[in-house]
C-alpha cells in the first residue's frame, strides 16, 4: 500500500462538472494498493496517516499530527502509485491490485480513517475524478507499507 500525503489548505473533486467532495484545512491522500494488501496493513498505515507529525504547532515547525489539530481528510483512490516505468516509455500497473480487491481495501481504509473521529471525504473508485488543492508548504510525504509496516 502506498499513500502520498499532500498537506492542504483545501481540497476539492469534481466529478462531472460537479463537485462531489471538498474538505478545508487537512490533507488530500492519494491511496494505491497491490494484491498482497490485507486488513493489518489497513490498520497501520491508516494509524501512521493520523499520527504523522507533518502540521505546524506555534512556532512553525512540523510538530502536530492531524488529529492534534482536529483536520479533515480527503482520500483517492490512485492505481497510479504503483506504476512500473523500468522498461519501456508506457508504465505497467501489473503490481498495483485488481479492481474488485483495490476497491474493498480502499472502502476499509477510509472507514478506519473515519473511526479516527476526523472528517474523512472521497473520490468514487475508478471515476473520471478532477482534483484541485492549494498545497500547504508545499509538504508531500509518500507513505509505503514495505517501509511502514513491520513484516514477518
Amino acid at each position: 500500500m502506498r499513500i502520498l500525503i499532500q498537506r492542504v489548505k483545501q481540497a476539492s473533486i469534481t466529478i462531472d462538472e460537479s463537485i462531489h467532495s471538498q474538505i478545508g484545512y487537512g490533507y488530500l491522500l492519494l491511496v494505491g494498493f497491490e494484491e498482497n494488501d490485507n486488513d493489518s496493513v489497513l490498520y497501520e498505515m491508516a494509524k501512521k496517516t493520523i499520527e504523522l507529525r507533518i502540521c505546524e504547532d506555534e512556532n512553525h515547525k512540523m510538530n502536530l499530527s492531524i488529529q492534534d489539530i482536529g483536520g479533515e481528510l480527503l482520500s483517492v483512490s490512485q492505481f497510479t502509485l504503483y506504476a512500473d516505468v523500468t522498461k519501456g516509455r508506457r508504465p505497467s500497473f501489473v503490481k498495483a491490485a485488481k479492481a474488485e480487491t483495490a476497491t474493498k481495501l480502499y472502502d476499509k481504509f477510509n472507514e478506519i480513517l473515519k473511526s479516527s473521529g476526523l472528517k474523512v471525504e472521497t473520490g468514487v473508485f475508478q471515476a473520471d475524478m478532477k482534483v484541485s488543492l492549494i498545497n500547504d508548504g508545499p509538504v508531500t510525504v509518500l507513505l509505503d507499507s514495505e517501509d511502514v509496516c513491520k513484516h514477518g
